[in-house]
């Protein structure tokens, strides 16, 4: 069930963004991979030791850069990192493990993150626009 959460909220989250013209702007997928990859830090600092939510604020660090990089440079590089984030929810509790993550959270959050990323990249293929390097 959560996997039908996930697609269902990722379509109609990207979806809704792109009918209304939030994504119009450039920053606005690097801000959703900013907040998905900030959940478990939270998940952490709610139900974790000190170690594990370091873990989580340097796993996050790394999707935050790639999309910080990503808005400077490419939006392919943060539609990798979105997906990317997904597939690190699969296999995420084998690096961290992190008491206060719901257990239904991995294959949701794979799912969201893994459509968002393929939603972007087909906005890519569809509106080049949205490729040229912010400032």
């Amino acid at each position: 069930m959560e996997y039908l959460i996930g697609l269902v909220l990722a379509l109609a989250v990207m979806g809704g963004a792109t009918a209304v013209g939030f994504d119009r702007e450039r920053v606005f997928y690097p801000a959703v991979t900013i907040t998905v990859a900030g959940y478990c830090v939270l998940f952490a600092a709610m139900a974790a030791p000190g170690p594990v939510l370091a873990a989580e604020i340097i796993a996050t660090a790394v999707f935050v850069l790639l999309a910080a990089i990503g808005f400077r440079t490419s939006l392919w590089l943060v539609a990798a990192a979105l997906a990317g984030h997904g597939i690190f929810d699969l296999v995420h509790h084998h690096f961290i493990d992190n008491p206060g993550v719901p257990e239904w959270w991995p294959g949701f959050c794979m799912t969201f993150d893994v459509v968002a990323g393929a939603y972007l990249a087909v906005l890519l293929t569809r509106r080049p626009v949205l490729m040229n390097r912010g400032r």
